[in-house]
C-alpha cells in the first residue's frame, strides 16, 4: 500500500536554474520512508536503539521527469516492495497534482550497527502491504568505462555537515558532490542517476572522487583513504 506525505517546496531547495536539485528530491523521499516506518508504530530510531539495526542504502536509481520549482505543494508517495533475503526494495514518486516530478526505485541492507553484519530483512519486524516495484528508464546495471579512462576531479574530507547518525556521509549529500565535479551548465540537464553504495565514507575520511563523460553520460567511482571504493554512479543527461 502506498504511504503518501504532502510537503511545500523551499527556496533553499533549489540550484542556480531555480530548480529542486536532486540531492532534495531525496531528502522528500527519505523524509517519507521514515514517516511511513513510524506509521507501523515502530521507529526508525526504536530500531537502532532497541534492536541496534539500521537501514542502509545500497542502491539507488533517480529518474527526474520535470522540474520542480520553490513553494509548489508536492505529494511523495513511497511503497515497499516484495522482498527477501538481504535486500528490502522500496520505491518512491514525487506529484505536483497529477503530474510526475521524479520517480525512484531502492535498494536497502538491513545491518547490525554493533559488527556491522547484514541480516535477513525479515528480522526487521515491519510488515507492509508491497506493491510492484517501479521500472524507471535508466539501466539496472551499468558499467564504468576503463579506470584508464577515469581521471582524479578532486577530493572531499567527511566533516560534520557530511554525517548522519551512522557517522558516515549521509546518501542524500551525494548528488551535490557529483554535481560538483560536473560541468555547471550540464546539472540543469539531469534526468537521472544511479549510485551504487560499495563502502560508507566515514567521518574524518577523505574521499577521493574520478570520473569522466562518455557519450553524455558522467560516470563516477570515488574512494576512501584506505583505498576502498565507496561509491560507482553514473548521471545522465537529457538529450540536447
Amino acid at each position: 500500500m502506498k504511504f503518501t506525505r504532502r510537503y511545500t517546496t523551499n527556496w533553499h531547495d533549489t540550484g542556480i536554474d531555480r530548480a529542486v536539485r536532486a540531492s532534495r528530491l531525496l531528502v522528500y523521499m527519505q523524509e517519507t520512508s521514515s514517516a511511513h516506518i513510524a506509521s507501523s508504530g515502530y521507529s526508525l530510531g526504536n530500531l537502532r536503539s532497541d534492536r541496534n539495526l539500521a537501514f542502509i542504502l545500497s542502491k539507488i536509481s533517480l529518474y527526474i521527469y520535470m522540474p520542480l520549482r520553490a513553494y509548489e505543494e508536492i505529494d511523495v508517495q513511497t511503497w515497499t516492495c516484495a522482498s527477501k533475503g538481504f535486500s528490502f526494495i522500496r520505491c518512491f514518486r514525487i506529484l505536483r497534482g497529477e503530474e510526475i516530478i521524479a520517480e525512484a526505485h531502492t535498494v536497502w541492507a538491513l545491518v547490525d550497527i554493533r559488527n556491522k553484519t547484514i541480516c535477513r530483512i525479515e528480522d526487521c519486524g515491519f510488515e507492509f502491504e508491497d506493491e510492484e516495484p517501479l521500472t524507471l528508464d535508466l539501466p539496472k546495471r551499468f558499467k564504468l568505462p576503463d579506470d584508464r579512462e577515469l581521471c582524479e576531479l578532486g577530493t572531499k574530507k567527511i566533516l560534520y555537515s557530511d554525517i548522519d547518525n551512522n557517522m558516515h556521509m549521509n546518501n542524500t549529500r551525494y548528488p551535490d558532490m557529483l554535481c560538483d565535479h560536473m560541468p555547471i551548465d550540464k546539472i540543469e540537464k539531469i534526468k537521472g542517476m544511479t549510485l551504487s553504495f560499495l563502502r560508507e565514507a566515514a567521518f574524518e575520511d577523505t574521499v577521493s572522487i574520478n570520473g569522466c563523460e562518455k557519450d553524455g553520460i558522467y560516470y563516477f567511482r570515488t574512494f576512501n583513504t584506505a583505498g576502498d571504493v565507496c561509491l560507482e554512479a553514473q548521471v545522465v543527461l537529457k538529450e540536447e
